[in-house]
């Protein structure tokens, strides 16, 4: 992730109402996962965030000294906020419960976090694939952290094979975030969703050799 600064021009009309230099970073990430799930990692720029905000560009470099900086923390955390949620899940749940009971609580949890921030999430979905490498590289450590839940939780499903665990663990991440694509909170139940959609993945896992 490159931490040069790059050069800023001043907005032509400094008087202009986006002159407020007090934004919380945490505002300026809100600000920037909407416009990178709405629009793309090229089609923004450091400015419409900071137009948004309502501050002028120079004052946003105080808290994201770059646009990768600022792209990086807002895809980190569109995994964070889902892994701390699934961790949660589990952590609740009693000593010795099922495999797939444990599967089916992170399933919940999993869609009900991804749901619930899901400019940051959708975000982190659409980008990845659109970034710079190094930048794709400074996001995996998070990928990995959360990808490792998923390994020891599909792998009582696998019988030991880490063939099959290679294939599972990215299956079902992919099918948990593709519900962002056609499934809207607002319009439909999402517990009914994670019960449904667990089942299904749940019912093919257990079919083909699970515990």
């Amino acid at each position: 992730m490159s931490s040069a600064r790059p050069s800023v021009q001043r907005p032509a009309n400094p008087s202009n109402k986006a002159a407020n230099p007090v934004a919380r970073p945490d505002q300026i990430m809100d600000i920037a996962a909407r416009q990178f799930r709405a629009r793309g990692y090229a089609a923004v720029s450091l400015r419409d965030i900071a137009t948004e905000a309502g501050m002028r560009t120079p004052s946003l470099y105080y808290h994201f000294p770059s646009k990768d900086d600022l792209v990086i923390a807002v895809i980190n955390r569109g995994i964070v906020v889902v892994r701390e949620a699934v961790t949660a899940a589990l952590a609740a749940l009693p000593s010795g419960t099922d495999p797939f009971a444990r599967l089916g609580t992170a399933m919940r949890a999993h869609l009900r976090a991804l749901h619930g921030l899901s400019d940051y999430t959708s975000a982190n979905v659409r980008i990845f694939g659109q970034l710079p490498e190094d930048l794709r590289r400074a996001n995996l450590p998070e990928r990995r952290a959360y990808q490792a839940i998923w390994a020891d939780l599909l792998s009582p499903t696998c019988a030991g094979n880490p063939e099959v665990l290679a294939v599972r663990v990215p299956f079902v991440i992919g099918a948990l975030n593709a519900t962002l694509e056609w499934f809207d909170p607002a319009r439909g139940d999402l517990d009914a969703l994670a019960d449904q959609l667990g089942q299904v993945l749940l019912t093919g896992l257990k079919e083909q050799g699970g515990t």
